[in-house]
C-alpha cells in the first residue's frame, strides 16, 4: 500500500474518532449540569485544560464561559481540534483516497461533514437540549461510520492502518476524561469522596459509555475502581489497556510480524514497550505515581509510539539507486 493512502487512511479514522470523544467531552458537562446541586457551579475550564486546547482557546476568547467553550470544542475553525475541524479533516483524507475505501465510507463521512457545517450557522442560538441532541447525533455517527467500515472493507492492510489511527486516538482521549476529573474543583476539600465527588466519576462513565458494564463489574463506586476499570481493563473496548493491545495487534499485521516474535521496526518496538508497561501495572501503583503524572507520562509515550508510526510508514524517504552511490563513493 502506498505511505499516502495508508497515511490519509490513518488520519481519517484518527480524526474521526476525536471528533466522537469532543463530543464525549462536552458530555461530562451535560451529564453534571442534570445532576448538580444548585448551589454547585458548573466548570467549563476543565474541559479544554484536559484537552491542551486551553492556549488557543485563551487567544480567542475572554473567559471559558459555557458558551464560549461549547463553540470553540463544537465548531470554532480556529481550534483544530473541533468538531468541524475534525471532519474537515476527515472528509479532506477521504476525498483524496476515494479509490481506495468504500463508497459508503466517503458517502458518510462527506454527509456529516455538511451536516456540521451548516449546524454551526446557527449554534450559538441553541438551547441546551438542542445541543445534547447534537452531541448525541456526533456519538451515534462515528458508531456508524466504524460499522460501515467493518461491513465494507477487506481486513487488509487499509482496515488495520485505519483500527491502528482509531485505537492510538481512544487511548488517549480515555486518559484525557479521567484528567477532566482531576481539574474539576471541589467546593471544598471535605467534599472528596462524598457523594458529589462520586457523581463527577460517575459523569466521566458516562460520557465514555462506560457506566453500565462498570456497574456489573464492581459492586462499589470509587475513585480506585473507576481508574482500574478505564485504564487496565482488557475487555472493555475503551480502556486503554484494551485499545493498546488492539492496536498493537494490527500494527503487527500491517508488517506481517508474529506478534509472538521480536518486533521488526521501532513504531512496533514503542508500542509493545508501551503495551507492556500499561499491562504490568497496578491500580497501586498509579496511585503511588499520582493519577495525573501517570496520565501524563502516558500520554507522551503515547504521542511517541505516534510518531514512529509516522517514521516507519509515513515519512517520505527519499529512494538512493546503489549504482549512483557506488560511483559517489569511488570519485
Amino acid at each position: 500500500m502506498l505511505s499516502r493512502v495508508a497515511n490519509s487512511i490513518y488520519w481519517m479514522n484518527r480524526y474521526i474518532e476525536r471528533a466522537d470523544n469532543y463530543a464525549r467531552f462536552i458530555s461530562v458537562n451535560f451529564n453534571l449540569a442534570l445532576d448538580l446541586p444548585p448551589d454547585v457551579p458548573e466548570q467549563w475550564e476543565p474541559l479544554i485544560i484536559a484537552t491542551a486546547d486551553n492556549y488557543i482557546f485563551q487567544k480567542h476568547y475572554d473567559a471559558p464561559t459555557r458558551e464560549n467553550v461549547l463553540y470553540f470544542m463544537a465548531f470554532d475553525v480556529k481550534n483544530p481540534n473541533s468538531i468541524l475541524s475534525c471532519l474537515l479533516e476527515a472528509r479532506e483524507n477521504a476525498r483524496t483516497i476515494r479509490e481506495s475505501i468504500s463508497r459508503e465510507m466517503w458517502e458518510y463521512v462527506n454527509q456529516i461533514y455538511w451536516t456540521v457545517k451548516d449546524a454551526a450557522a446557527e449554534s450559538k442560538s441553541w438551547e441546551l437540549a438542542r445541543y445534547q441532541g447534537f452531541l448525541e447525533s456526533i456519538k451515534t455517527g462515528s458508531q456508524l461510520f466504524y460499522g460501515i467500515v467493518d461491513s465494507t472493507i477487506t481486513r487488509g492492510e487499509g482496515w488495520h492502518f485505519g483500527r491502528l489511527g482509531r485505537l492510538i486516538e481512544r487511548a488517549d482521549k480515555t486518559t484525557r476524561f479521567l484528567d477532566v476529573k482531576y481539574f474539576t474543583l471541589l467546593p471544598e476539600i471535605d467534599a472528596v469522596g462524598s457523594p458529589l465527588d462520586l457523581m463527577l466519576w460517575s459523569s466521566v462513565l458516562k460520557s465514555v459509555s462506560a457506566y453500565n458494564m462498570f456497574r456489573q463489574q464492581y459492586q462499589v463506586m470509587n475513585p480506585a475502581s473507576i481508574v482500574d476499570f478505564l485504564l487496565l481493563d482488557k475487555k472493555f473496548p475503551r480502556s486503554v489497556m484494551h485499545c493498546i493491545r488492539q492496536a498493537e495487534i494490527s500494527l503487527y499485521e500491517i508488517s506481517g510480524t508474529a506478534i509472538t516474535n521480536s518486533y521488526s521496526n521501532s513504531a512496533e518496538k514503542a508500542l509493545s514497550k508501551l503495551r507492556s508497561e500499561v499491562e504490568f501495572t497496578e491500580i497501586k501503583d498509579i496511585f503511588t505515581t499520582g493519577l495525573h503524572q501517570y496520565l501524563d507520562e502516558f500520554q507522551q509515550k503515547n504521542n511517541a509510539v505516534g510518531e514512529e508510526i509516522f517514521k516507519t510508514y509515513f515519512d517520505l524517504k527519499p529512494v538512493i539507486n546503489e549504482e549512483i552511490t557506488a560511483n559517489m563513493v569511488e570519485q
